[in-house]
């Protein structure tokens, strides 16, 4: 038996009951037999046709689509899905739909406004509020390995090639983020993600994506090339704030003006130190002569941490780093031309805490 609003149990369900524009995303992506399916979850097919009287045949038809769509998700094997449950979480579903195979950004550009307007007034200031009373950040920025890769003492979980080549499977999917600002016409300052991928994923999400057809799976030589132009445009490598290897399903390349994370916190005023750690690296700049004052790194840095300076006896502004602002990316310097700005150690291996969320 279903209810008489389907779509307001499962905006419910995703914690955010009464919420008029989840509700509106949700009757826009699900026809109402599909809510009274997702409704009837979890369960197999057989199970949701004995709840609700619809046929079984017809139910896992559906259940199969949603899966494309990112709103349901299959216990166990990927590839032999008999027993399903509707999304965990708002941030699941925001994630698996807006980057499927299933959306077009020119059809369902309607389907990302109304993402936009529910990210802007109701989920994400939630995030950041969440955020800003977390007890300790949950991601870590890794250095661009190019920033770093000189340098003696560089750790494995902070070496972000060796970190990807641990994995037993790499996808690249597009980011549900960038997407939706490039649909609604408000584009990336630092990438093109309608025209390259930019989010990785490992482990059972490298499966989930492979399954429903979201993702593209990469070799090692693939994963490095990717990563030479995601460094190119100055994204951030994001990881679990763990020196681990394992266990992880996702690692995002990040950027200020659309992460769903970052970009509400900035809004906010809430420190992201909150959300990720800083590396233990800073940059700095190595020469004042090699300095020809040309500002891309102010441009390429996405915490604000570079300024120009004027210089005794140099008519040409200089960059000067801000150390406590510097999140250590190294997004600077591998956009540096003359090679002026570098990277230093200025925290101690400790930093790194040797399991997610425990506190430095």
């Amino acid at each position: 038996m279903s209810s008489p609003n389907p779509h307001a149990v499962l905006a419910e369900r995703l914690e955010h009951p009464g919420s008029a524009r989840l509700e509106a995303i949700l009757r826009y992506w699900l026809t109402d037999q599909q809510a009274r399916i997702c409704e009837a979850l979890p369960g197999t097919p057989q199970d949701v046709s004995e709840k609700i009287g619809l046929d079984a045949g017809v139910v896992r038809d559906e259940l199969e689509d949603l899966f494309v769509r990112g709103v349901v998700f299959p216990r166990g094997d990927y590839a032999h899905r008999e027993y399903f449950r509707f999304a965990r979480n708002t941030m699941q579903i925001h994630d698996a739909s807006e980057a499927t195979k299933a959306v077009d950004i020119v059809e369902h550009r309607k389907f990302f406004e109304l993402w936009r307007d529910f990210v802007d007034h109701e989920f994400g200031p939630r995030l950041a509020e969440e955020h800003a009373g977390g007890a300790a950040a949950r991601g870590r920025v890794v250095p661009a390995y190019r920033s770093i890769k000189d340098l003696p003492g560089v750790l494995p979980y902070e070496d972000y090639r060796e970190m990807l080549k641990a994995q037993r499977r790499v996808v690249v999917v597009r980011c549900s983020c960038r997407i939706r600002t490039t649909a609604i016409d408000d584009h990336c300052e630092h990438c093109a993600e309608e025209e390259r991928w930019n989010c990785i994923q490992m482990g059972r999400s490298a499966d989930y994506s492979m399954a429903r057809g979201a993702g593209k799976e990469l070799t090692h030589e693939e994963a490095l090339a990717l990563i030479d132009k995601i460094e190119d445009d100055g994204l951030l490598h994001i990881w679990r704030n763990t020196a681990s290897l394992e266990g992880i399903n996702a690692s995002c390349n990040c950027c200020n003006d659309c992460c769903i994370d970052m970009a509400p916190m900035i809004r906010a005023g809430v420190p992201i130190e909150k959300m990720w750690a800083k590396s233990r690296y800073a940059a700095y700049l190595g020469s004042i002569d090699t300095c020809d004052g040309c500002q891309d790194c102010v441009a390429r840095c996405q915490f604000d941490a570079i300024e120009m300076v004027k210089v005794p006896g140099s008519k040409r502004l200089k960059a000067a780093v801000e150390e406590d602002k510097c999140f250590g990316c190294g997004a600077c310097v591998v956009g540096c031309k003359p090679a002026a700005l570098k990277m230093k150690v200025i925290r101690p291996v400790e930093h790194i805490p040797l399991t997610a969320g425990a506190a430095e």
